[in-house]
């Protein structure tokens, strides 16, 4: 109840601060007013029964407020929202080419009198809902060519109905429908961008038009800002220090000490450049060794040696795995490994300490990749030194297995070394950032999905069955849904793949998301509970699989189609950079059309919070 409170008090702050015209209008805190009275309802009715009660909608309506705090993800559903008419039409167009298909299946592969033919009809085309399943199934690919195997072993022929099927449905309309969320993404995420950059050339010039208002100092006939007037104004404000170093450097360079509105936006262009940090500048020696080894170790082919020798480290890994790969762990000898392992250790201690020498400690440090480096290097020795004796720390076995993974991990050194590599893991970093609000909701949609099966009834549990199996032989099990067919779930043991806890349903779902033998969760889930359970994972898979893994691909691309375009006229060394320059506002800047003077002015005029006299 305590949380309740706290969103009352900031619902009726919101609603204070903003206005009641303001709140009417914005739909979002509407549905928030909405939310908290449901819970509050609801909590209360828990009381009354003594928290007894079998469904508590409050925990089905409380990602609400993780969407509502989130920007990001408004803009995402809006985006969503925007592409769902164009997926619709695709979508039923799929459909009626699953619908059509199905029908000449179950024309073609009809019950016969000779009970020999008859593999493909008892298999997947018995009845409608069996061969709409089968034929949906085949539209992921999952069940090919398992689905045709009955009927392609009669005559060769019917594969032409299962190649036609897959052509039209797999390869283009899913292709088709992939293109046209990644044009809808792409065109609102262009118009998201374009609107929040009017938005701060509006609030800038607003700023600015305040600044010039009379009684503040100014007896300038012109639009102008006086920079000591706006440097004490900037030193209140809130930014990073980057963003306000970079300002004021810009602000003391007007010889006249007044800023017009045209330079007054070129100020904030500082607010759209990402901040780029410049290594430090090397120590100097007065040695001639150390000057020798400053110069040998910041050179680009020590990187290089580097590379090579770590390759060479993981081929002879690879090597001793080869010779021991049906070795047991008693039956391996080690020792020429350990001998190994420990001279590229050295070099690669060597190395760190060489590089801090030629590049200092901040230096070294500036490089991410002296940093990875430097890191793997410490946890070797580290790994290294420890008493390889059994039962006192790990047996030796243990120790050069870690040590082995440490050094293949060691080897992704290479990447950012390689200009397509050093793309592509950039994009992949990026992705982190930029895919936040798609998880978001994606995390969002599967709290919601998981909360209805557990309170619904029947509940979508294998456990009771499995416990019925495991009371009961096997052999003595000719009746009810257990089946112990080559590929189904019982035969596979798929029995951790469940609803009975939140980690295990998470799992579970995004095992049918990949698809991969997703039948496999659909057959046995509709044997043990209801035909109807097939309409959630299938519900699950529309959503998931199709709609935000598409929303994924096309951000991949957008974000990888951008790197590659600016990485032609990059080196290697520059590539790196790039990743520090990939937010959504960048990869649209070149589409985005900046706003004129004349529109921000008549935006301001019109604006109901802001009174000025021109």
């Amino acid at each position: 109840m305590s949380k309740l409170n706290i969103l009352d008090i900031l619902f009726v702050l919101q609603s204070y601060l903003i206005g009641w015209e303001e709140f009417r209008m914005n739909k979002w805190l509407i549905g928030y007013i909405v939310v908290i009275a449901a819970s509050v309802i609801d909590w209360m009715l828990s009381v009354s029964m003594v928290c007894n009660e079998n469904l508590r909608v409050r925990r089905l309506i409380r990602p609400f407020f993780l969407l509502q705090n989130s920007s990001l993800m408004k803009k995402t559903l809006k985006c969503i929202k925007r592409t769902l008419p164009e997926i619709a039409s695709v979508i039923l167009l799929l459909a009626l080419h699953l619908c059509l298909f199905t029908m000449i299946g179950m024309l073609i592969f009809s019950k016969s009198d000779d009970p020999k033919k008859n593999g493909e009809w008892e298999t997947y085309f018995k009845n409608l809902p069996k061969s709409l399943s089968s034929l949906l199934v085949l539209l992921t690919t999952a069940n090919n060519p398992d689905v045709m195997i009955p009927a392609y072993s009669l005559n060769r022929g019917y594969s032409i109905f299962f190649i036609l099927f897959s052509v039209f449905g797999t390869y283009l309309l899913m292709n088709l429908m992939t293109a046209i969320i990644y044009n809808q993404f792409r065109g609102y995420l262009l118009m998201s961008v374009q609107t929040s950059i009017i938005r701060r050339r509006l609030g800038i010039r607003a700023a600015f038009e305040v600044l010039c208002c009379p009684g503040r100092g100014h007896t300038s006939t012109q639009s102008e800002v006086a920079v000591n007037m706006f440097l004490q104004v900037l030193g209140r404000v809130h930014m990073k220090s980057h963003c306000r170093q970079a300002i004021i450097k810009a602000a003391q360079q007007f010889p006249d000490g007044f800023i017009n509105g045209e330079a007054f936006q070129r100020l904030f262009i500082e607010l759209d450049k990402d901040f780029m940090k410049e290594h430090p500048l090397k120590p100097e020696y007065s040695s001639p060794v150390l000057q020798h080894i400053q110069y040998m170790y910041s050179h680009f082919y020590i990187v290089v040696l580097g590379n090579v020798v770590a390759l060479a480290n993981v081929i002879c890994i690879c090597t001793v795995l080869v010779l021991n790969s049906e070795k047991s762990a008693s039956e391996k000898n080690n020792f020429y490994m350990e001998i190994l392992n420990c001279i590229f250790i050295l070099y690669y201690l060597i190395e760190m300490l060489l590089k801090i020498v030629a590049f200092g400690w901040r230096g070294y440090l500036s490089y991410r990749n002296n940093i990875f480096d430097g890191f793997f290097t410490v946890l070797l020795l580290v790994t290294f030194a420890r008493d390889p004796v059994p039962g006192r720390v790990m047996p030796l076995w243990e120790m050069v297995r870690l040590v082995n993974m440490l050094i293949v991990f060691r080897f992704l050194r290479i990447i950012p070394e390689i200009k397509l590599m050093a793309v592509v893991a950039s994009t992949l970093v990026d992705l982190v950032k930029n895919l936040r609000a798609f998880a978001g909701i994606l995390l969002v949609k599967t709290f919601l999905i998981i909360f209805i099966l557990f309170t619904s009834e029947p509940r979508l549990s294998l456990c009771s069955p499995f416990s019925l199996i495991s009371n009961s032989s096997i052999e003595n099990k000719t009746d009810g849904p257990f089946s112990m067919d080559c590929g189904t779930f019982e035969q596979l043991e798929y029995w951790p793949n469940n609803f009975d806890d939140f980690a295990s349903s998470l799992v579970l779902l995004y095992n049918i998301m990949v698809v991969n033998n997703w039948h496999v969760f659909t057959d046995a889930y509709t044997r043990y509970t209801t035909e109807w359970s097939l309409v959630y994972f299938v519900a699950w898979w529309l959503t998931s699989s199709v709609m935000w893994v598409n929303l994924f691909v096309a951000l991949i691309l957008e974000n990888f189609t951008y790197k590659w375009d600016r990485s032609n006229a990059l080196s290697v060394e520059d590539v790196e950079r790039i990743a520090y320059q990939s937010t959504v506002q960048l990869i649209f800047r070149e589409h985005i059309q900046e706003p004129t003077e004349e529109e921000l002015l008549a935006q301001l005029q019109q604006h109901p919070h802001l009174h000025l006299s021109w």
